[in-house]
């Protein structure tokens, strides 16, 4: 079996499962005591958060452990913004933010800076975007879904300069490195890279205006309630310190292997949207979008073949919606795939990789009835009325009659379907044919095509 979701949670590296093991017996009486037992495991915690804040690139005393990831971010911005209630509630996130920071978002109010069909935000849409009553703006160091690297320096400065602090998601990128730029505060999870589940970090550099928000508990500087999980920490700043030793020589050949998937998959398989950014990515991630697939079935079949991997599309959600951060950069969503190689996988599993997916794809695509070269054109108009069916079908419903129209004839797409306003434009981009648009119909929406080739 090849795993190949380390983006979701990377495999137990083998110096986090020694660590662990061993502060186990070594650390596990109360930090916060003078005997000789809780001196020990207070020289264990002491280690450890040196350690992390080395990575991090902080103060050892700016440095909190957190039960998770998410707990990290919601305590960040919820405390970040108490601290400043004085300047306002106004918060600034990316379209295309962890769910973490989007939940926390709902709380207050909030300016969604759009990004680029590449994933990427502009530094200027931070500027557009800041206001006299901003308390606190929040941007990834990398997206999570697509892989594109975010440039968190250039907006840290223009933050900084109106005085407003930049909390920075780190989650995806603190393995490979530390985030670059004048940020105020950084969160992270240890299973990202290959810790183990369970720690979370936190960063609040000195100066930053924070008020930790809950009933009041005397450990972590009062940001973390509750007894450290000390063995899991160790393990946690351990085998984070183990992966950046390896990561200038691993991120070269991951960077490889991610490299020859993005080339070869638009050549093995017709009808695919390679997203992302092409250069300012991570080593290890590369998302991809086949037309006429249903993810879940996809997922299923590489399944089947031996590969882990995850999606975006709305047919492998519980809310038949498609990905926030796939609908943020107007690319098809349908048939998504994301294949996030974790340290250590092999050229031979990307090859097997690459031989299965072909016949996985064209598998679902004749299981859906997807289209086949078209007939002699007839009407000028027609109307499909795909109301009540889920994605991909409404996109393959068109792409089975847009040659039945001549050349510049249209196309109506009756769906009531969320998804069909991200995918049919995206289809229409991908094949070179015009979207004219949406108009209301009854029970959904009609969108319109244009056949121009």
């Amino acid at each position: 079996m090849s795993y190949f979701d380390a983006a979701s949670s990377a495999p137990l590296h083998p110096v986090a499962r020694q660590a662990l093991l061993a502060s186990l017996d070594e650390g596990w009486a109360d930090p916060s005591r003078l005997y000789r037992e809780g001196r020990r495991a207070r020289l264990l915690l002491d280690a450890a958060r040196e350690a992390a804040a080395e990575a991090v690139g902080c103060r050892a005393d700016e440095l909190t452990f957190t039960s998770s990831g998410t707990r990290a971010v919601h305590s960040g911005i919820a405390g970040a913004l108490a601290g400043r209630r004085r300047v306002g509630r106004h918060l600034i996130v990316s379209a295309v933010e962890h769910s973490s920071v989007l939940h926390s978002a709902e709380l207050f109010e909030v300016t969604e800076v759009p990004v680029s069909r590449t994933g990427a935000v502009s530094p200027q849409a931070y500027v557009d975007a800041l206001r006299p009553d901003t308390a606190l703006a929040c941007l990834q160091s990398a997206n999570h879904e697509v892989g594109t690297v975010q440039p968190v320096a250039e907006v840290a400065a223009v933050c900084r300069q109106a005085g407003v602090p930049l909390l920075v998601d780190a989650a995806q990128s603190l393995g490979w490195g530390p985030v670059e730029g004048e940020w105020s505060l950084l969160t992270a999870s240890a299973h990202k890279w290959g810790g183990p589940s369970g720690v979370g970090l936190l960063a609040v550099r000195k100066g930053v205006r924070f008020s930790p928000q809950g009933p009041a508990d005397e450990r972590e500087s009062g940001r973390a309630p509750g007894f450290e999980n000390l063995p899991a920490i160790v393990a946690a700043a351990a085998s984070l310190r183990a992966v950046r030793a390896e990561a200038a020589q691993e991120a070269v050949r991951l960077r490889e292997l991610t490299a020859r998937i993005r080339a070869r998959v638009p050549r093995l398989v017709p009808d695919v949207d390679v997203v992302g950014d092409p250069e300012k990515r991570l080593p290890g991630i590369v998302t991809f979008s086949c037309l006429y697939v249903d993810g879940e079935t996809l997922l299923h079949e590489l399944d089947r073949e031996g590969f882990s991997v995850s999606s975006g599309s709305s047919c492998t959600s519980s809310t038949l919606t498609p990905s926030h951060v796939l609908k943020a950069m107007g690319v098809l969503s349908e048939g998504n795939v994301r294949v996030s190689l974790p340290p250590g996988a092999t050229s031979e599993d990307v090859e097997r990789f690459l031989e299965v997916l072909p016949g996985a794809v064209a598998a679902v695509r004749e299981k859906l009835g997807a289209p086949t070269p078209s007939a002699v054109a007839r009407d000028d108009s027609l109307v499909v009325d795909a109301l009540g069916k889920r994605c991909p079908i409404p996109v393959i419903e068109l792409a089975k009659v847009i040659g039945d129209v001549p050349v510049g004839g249209t196309v109506r797409v009756l769906s009531d379907d969320e998804a069909a306003r991200l995918d049919i434009p995206a289809w229409c981009e991908m094949r070179e044919q015009e979207y004219v648009g949406e108009e209301p119909a009854d029970n959904g929406t009609a969108y319109v095509i244009r056949r121009i080739r």
